[in-house]
C-alpha cells in the first residue's frame, strides 16, 4: 500500500493516545522503554511580547503522493536549530525526537533536538489538558510524561519542557517565546514511517502551539493552509491574511475534540446518494480522504456504474492504492483522465438551516500512480478502526485555503493560489 495516514489524538488514562495509520494492516507488537532520563526544575518565562495581534506564515513542503505528508521547518531552541515537523491538525501535541539522551529514536533529517532544563510540571494545565481529569496522577510532580501511540505501530514516549520558538510575524516583528513540546526519548517506526524531526500538532486543545500563542497574545486562536497539488504550500496562524467574506463557513461541531464540521450528507453529480449524517473531520495528518464502510461502497459503486463503458480497467496489478484504474497508455497528469470521473460532495447544514457545500472534483480524490494509472484517494475509514468517522485528508484539500477559526468557531474554505507564499496581509482568495 501507499503512505496513507490518519492522524488522530484521543485522550484515554495517563495517556494521550493518537492514531496515525499508514495501510489497512499494521503491526502494534513493539518493546518499549520506559524509563525518564530527564531531570531538572521548570523554569517559569520571563519574556515580555507586543500583544498586538500579528500573523505568521510558514512554506510547506511535501505533497499528497508519493511523499504522503506536508512538513514545515520551525527554528526551536537556544541556540536556534532547524527541525522538519510533520503538519497535524489531528493531534494537539508537538514533539520532536530528543536526545534526554534518546533510548530508542528513529532516522531524522536533523540532529535529535536537545533540550534545555526546562520541564513542565505535572500540575500545569498544559500538561493536565493531555489526561483525563480523573485519572490523572502525578507520579513525579516535577515533569509531565506523555505517550502517543501510532495506529500503524508507530509510538513517541517522553516529558514535555518550554523551550524558544524563533518565528517571525506579519507586522514584521521576530519573537521567541517560550512554548511547550514534547521531548520524545523513545520513538518506535510505524508502517508509514517518513524521517521527521517531530510532529506540529495543529488541534483545538490547550497544548496546541496555535493554542499557547493565542493566550500569549501573539496571534489569534486561527490555524490555516494551503496544500498546493504540485507540492508545498503554506500554513498561516492569524487571521490577518484572508477576506473572511470571500470563505464558505460552516460551524464547528462544539461536542467534538476535532475541527469537525457535524453531520454530513454525500451527494454524487449533484444527486443525493441517501448516505447522511455523516460525522466528518478535517485533518491535516491524514494523506487520503476516508469514508465509513456503507459510504464507501456507495460511492465505489456510482463510480463503478460512471465508468461503465468508458477505456478504462480495473489495474489489479497496481498495489499503490486499494483501487486503481489503467487506459490504452499511462496518465500523465489527472487533466488525461477527469472527464471520465464525476464530482461528488459533502453538504454541511450550518446554523441558519442552509447548506455550505464542499465539493470533490477528480482532483481533489484521484492521485496519478507511478506506474500511470489512476488511483482512488479515497479510502474505507472503517477498516482502518475509524468506525464511523469519516475524515477529509490532504488529498481532498489541495489548492484550497481550509481555514480554523478557533475564535468563532468555524471552519471554512475557499480556492486559493497554494503555489507561492502570499505577498501581502491581506492575499485574494
Amino acid at each position: 500500500m501507499g503512505k496513507e495516514k490518519v492522524g488522530f489524538c484521543v485522550v484515554g488514562g495517563l495517556v494521550l493516545v493518537l492514531f496515525l495509520g499508514s495501510s489497512v494492516t499494521s503491526d502494534d507488537k513493539r518493546q518499549r522503554w520506559r524509563k525518564a532520563m530527564i531531570s531538572g526544575e521548570t523554569m517559569a518565562s520571563s519574556m515580555l511580547f507586543n500583544r498586538v495581534p500579528s500573523s505568521i506564515v510558514l512554506p510547506l513542503h511535501g505533497n499528497v503522493y508519493p511523499n504522503g505528508y506536508y512538513n514545515v521547518t520551525l527554528n526551536i531552541g537556544q541556540p536556534s536549530k532547524p527541525y522538519f515537523l510533520d503538519v497535524d491538525t489531528g493531534s494537539d501535541l508537538t514533539w520532536l525526537q530528543c536526545d534526554a539522551p534518546c533510548v530508542h529514536c528513529t532516522e531524522a533529517p536533523h540532529p535529535y533536538y536537545r533540550p534545555s532544563n526546562n520541564l513542565v510540571a505535572c500540575m500545569d494545565p498544559i500538561c493536565q489538558s493531555l489526561h483525563s481529569n480523573d485519572d490523572h496522577r502525578c507520579e513525579n510532580p516535577g515533569q509531565c510524561d506523555y505517550e502517543v501511540e501510532y495506529a500503524d505501530g508507530g509510538s513517541s514516549l517522553g516529558v514535555l519542557v518550554r523551550d524558544a520558538f524563533n518565528l517571525n510575524f506579519t507586522n514584521e516583528k521576530r519573537q521567541s517565546p517560550l512554548l511547550a513540546l514534547g521531548c520524545g526519548y523513545d520513538q518506535f517506526p510505524g508502517g508509514s514511517h517518513h524521517p521527521i524531526d517531530g510532529v506540529l500538532g495543529l488541534g483545538k486543545g490547550k497544548s496546541s502551539i496555535v493554542s499557547q500563542l493565542s493566550s500569549l497574545g501573539l496571534v489569534r486562536n486561527v490555524i490555516g493552509h494551503c496544500l498546493s497539488r504540485r507540492g508545498g504550500g503554506f500554513l498561516f496562524f492569524g487571521d490577518d491574511l484572508y477576506d473572511p467574506s470571500r470563505v464558505a463557513w460552516t460551524p464547528m461541531s462544539p461536542d467534538a475534540k476535532h475541527y469537525s464540521p457535524g453531520l454530513a450528507e454525500l451527494t454524487f453529480d449533484g444527486k443525493t446518494t441517501g448516505f447522511k449524517k455523516l460525522l466528518t473531520t478535517f485533518d491535516s495528518g491524514s494523506s487520503y480522504t476516508y469514508l465509513n464502510s456503507q459510504a464507501y461502497q456507495g460511492l465505489i459503486s456510482l463510480l463503478k456504474k460512471e465508468l461503465s463503458g468508458k477505456p478504462l480497467r480495473e489495474a489489479s496489478d497496481d498495489q499503490t492504492l486499494p483501487l486503481c484504474w489503467k487506459g490504452r497508455k499511462p496518465f500523465r497528469s489527472i487533466r488525461d483522465v477527469e472527464k471520465y470521473f464525476k464530482t461528488f460532495a459533502l453538504s454541511f447544514m450550518n446554523d441558519r438551516k442552509s447548506k455550505t457545500l464542499l465539493e470533490f472534483p477528480p482532483e481533489a480524490y484521484l492521485i496519478i500512480s507511478s506506474k500511470g494509472n489512476a488511483c482512488l484517494g479515497i479510502l474505507n475509514g472503517t477498516e482502518v478502526g475509524l468506525n464511523d468517522l469519516n475524515v477529509i485528508g490532504d488529498i481532498s484539500m489541495q489548492d484550497r485555503v481550509v481555514i480554523y477559526d478557533n475564535e468563532k468557531e468555524r471552519i471554512g474554505w475557499a480556492p486559493g493560489n497554494c503555489n507561492g507564499l502570499p505577498k501581502s496581509r491581506s492575499f485574494i482568495i
